[in-house]
């Protein structure tokens, strides 16, 4: 087995953290095996490296190596990407195509990015570790793989499944052994030496004298954050080399280049985390509106039995002036949406009936001839009192739909909707 010198030379894995070297060596330990890897750390350090390694002193080395980018294959198509597809399986598929674990066969897959499966992919490849096992999109035919799966994510796996967004057995089965690369904050002993390596290689690749930086400069450097931690500093190596005209940098000069808000290193994350708090305020706010309107309606159902029981307008009205203001406005007109509106208006005042002006009243003594059919126990729910005088009104009129609506102060499109809602 190679020592992990040789193994950096090779893979031009540059610095001695001890954290990294421990991550290289338990690379190096689970290669010979056919154990599924998990690699875990920030965007940017470098953990495309440790598949590499593992397949490369595997059984599998001579075999296929694929790299998939989970997170960069759209939703619809990943499954065909992973597992393949036969002619016609959906449009556009004119012929039929191998995917990945059937390309792969015998050697090694490296997912990057795994925390962005879809769950139904998820499922998928829970099988293919399982019993090595898959089915192409739009095949009945079970097919056999020997692939080694070696995984790699920056999101918080215990967060993710959580969220259900992540299966939690698929995360046990991927991640046998798990493998930590640290971020580069906490290599600050070898952000320098990094930096000095790419300011080498672009200096050759620009063929122009390499930059250096003033001790100065060397503090800003080693104290910065980087939370784009490797992939940034080499861009940032990279915009000094060809920019600068100087090639001794100082501490201004560098300063200029290093972005200065934000100090997260995952963004995404905290944004996430902020709209679901912003979801929780709004729900809660739609919960004390949904309570206060039941309140609201109990209490009209109870300001309109008693005027149906006791014909005492006025007197009713003045007892409940505030009520009645909450639910119909300043100027009469209900402040409710049209659901409740629609469900108010079968229960209306005896004034509003008499302001509509196609509505037709019975006969003085038997103006509240409703109230017998409405006069039922406290149990009773609105709609079930609705449904009942619809039906009353409906008989009363022979069916007739229009004369109907005018009875109950309502328009016909409301009761339209009301019959075909109740099923009348």
């Amino acid at each position: 087995m190679e020592n992990i010198q040789s193994i950096k030379q090779r893979f031009e894995i540059i610095g001695n953290d001890p954290k990294l070297n421990r991550a290289i060596e338990k690379a190096t330990q689970v290669a010979p095996t056919d154990i599924s890897v998990l690699v875990t750390g920030e965007s940017g350090v470098g953990k495309e490296s440790i598949p590499k390694i593992i397949h490369s002193l595997s059984h599998r080395k001579h075999a296929k190596y694929i790299a998939v980018n989970c997170g960069a294959i759209p939703e619809g198509t990943i499954d065909s990407e992973l597992f393949g597809h036969e002619k016609g399986a959906f449009t556009g598929a004119t012929q039929t195509r191998s995917g990945y674990f059937e390309v792969a066969d015998g050697g090694t897959i490296f997912l990057d990015e795994v925390g962005e499966l879809p769950l139904t992919t998820q499922v998928r490849l829970l099988r293919v570790l399982e019993n090595g096992e898959f089915l192409k999109v739009g095949s009945s035919q079970t097919q056999k793989t020997d692939v080694r799966i070696v995984a790699a994510t920056n999101v918080n796996m215990f967060e993710a499944i959580k969220k259900e967004k992540f299966r939690e057995d698929l995360y046990y089965r991927l991640s046998t052994v798990e493998i930590n690369i640290p971020p580069l904050r906490e290599r600050t002993e070898d952000i320098h030496l990094l930096f000095r390596k790419f300011a080498s290689d672009f200096g050759q690749k620009y063929k122009m004298p390499t930059i250096r930086l003033q001790d100065d400069a060397v503090q800003i450097l080693l104290k910065y954050r980087w939370p784009g931690n490797i992939r940034q500093l080499r861009n940032i190596a990279e915009q000094i080399s060809v920019l600068e005209e100087s090639r001794i940098i100082s501490s201004a000069a560098l300063s200029s280049y290093l972005p200065t808000t934000g100090g997260s290193n995952l963004p995404a994350v905290v944004g996430q985390k902020s709209k679901e708090s912003d979801f929780s305020n709004e729900r809660e706010i739609l919960y004390k509106v949904l309570f206060d309107m039941k309140g609201d309606l109990n209490d009209l159902k109870k300001l309109t039995l008693e005027l149906l029981k006791n014909n005492d307008t006025e007197k009713v009205q003045e007892e409940n002036e505030t009520l009645i203001q909450k639910i119909y406005g300043d100027n009469g007109e209900t402040t409710q949406d049209e659901e409740e509106k629609d469900a108010l208006e079968v229960l209306h005042l005896p004034e509003s009936r008499q302001e509509n002006p196609s509505y037709s009243a019975p006969v003085t003594e038997d103006k509240y001839h409703f109230a017998e059919e409405i006069e039922e126990e406290e149990t009773l729910s609105l709609q079930e009192k609705e449904v009942e005088l619809i039906k009353k009104s409906l008989d009363r009129n022979r069916g007739k739909r229009k004369a109907a609506a005018a009875e109950l102060g309502i328009s016909e499109r409301t009761l339209y909707r009301k019959i075909k809602q109740y099923d009348l």
